[in-house]
């Protein structure tokens, strides 16, 4: 994508991404990672303190905040609003537990008090996102289990969208974006071996990283949809079913120069 020759660090996108829980730390690594390869100048990854190292050492270039202990909860939310008001985009929810009320209640507060454009996938998908969310710059990801938590059916998406001012990213073998206007777009192609853990976690972070560099959220959606299928489409051929989410990661950087950079 096209940048300032006397850009600065950080103004090239500086995407967080709040994630994770005691038993859980790959998925909001998967998703800072995807934001990584996108190009953005600073990540910054916050997810619990048990966590913390295995979070440093999965890039040089993190700036990790863990949190005060190894689940989210209330007394890490001030801290979290502070960071994020201080971000281009932010990542919301990938591997916090689902079963724990207090992560959720804390998630939520996260979610409303934000003032930065928003990627909401996994956990922060509730049946109370939308009332959240009023008045934001969000892209909600759910898969179709998540639409159904948050009390939606997938023929609604387009009129929750334009009702909402949002853009939805429903996730499957045909993906489904809806737009703000109402128009829902489809994106074709991929294989079976995308349902591998951690390609949604992938995809958020891969979105947010291309809306921290200024891009429109459903540019940035149908763009990483795109990628994500193509990465998959070549690294079949190559592996089989048997890539990895880090295998696709590591093919955002050349797909992204190669098909996209010179139109955007």
């Amino acid at each position: 994508m096209d940048r300032s020759q006397e850009s600065h660090k950080g103004e090239n996108g500086i995407v967080a991404v709040v994630g994770g829980s005691s038993d859980m730390h790959g998925a909001p690594l998967f998703s800072a990672l995807a934001a990584e390869a996108s190009g953005v100048d600073l990540v910054h990854v916050l997810l619990p303190h048990c966590h913390a190292e295995v979070a440093k050492s999965s890039s040089l270039n993190f700036q990790v905040h863990p949190f005060a202990g190894d689940e989210l909860n209330a007394k890490d939310t001030e801290a979290i609003l502070k960071q994020l008001a201080s971000v281009d985009c932010a990542v919301l929810g990938p591997g916090i537990a689902h079963g724990n009320t207090s992560s959720i209640r804390a998630l939520e507060a996260i979610i409303e008090g934000a003032v930065c454009p928003l990627v909401l996938d996994a956990a922060a998908l509730q049946p109370t996102t939308l009332s959240l969310i009023q008045n934001k710059t969000v892209v909600l990801t759910p898969h179709l289990g998540e639409l159904e938590r948050m009390g939606l059916r997938p023929e609604m998406i387009g009129d929750v969208a334009a009702q909402n001012k949002v853009t939805l990213f429903l996730k499957g073998p045909i993906d489904q974006i809806a737009l703000p206007t109402g128009e829902v777009k489809s994106i074709e192609g991929g294989n079976a071996g995308l349902s591998v853990g951690g390609t949604g976690d992938a995809l958020a972070g891969l979105i947010a990283g291309l809306i921290g560099q200024k891009m429109a959220p459903a540019k940035a959606c149908m763009i990483a949809g795109e990628l994500m299928k193509k990465a998959g489409e070549e690294l079949f051929g190559d592996m089989g079913f048997a890539f990895r989410t880090k295998d696709l990661i590591d093919q955002i950087p050349s797909l992204l120069s190669k098909t996209h950079n010179k139109n955007v």
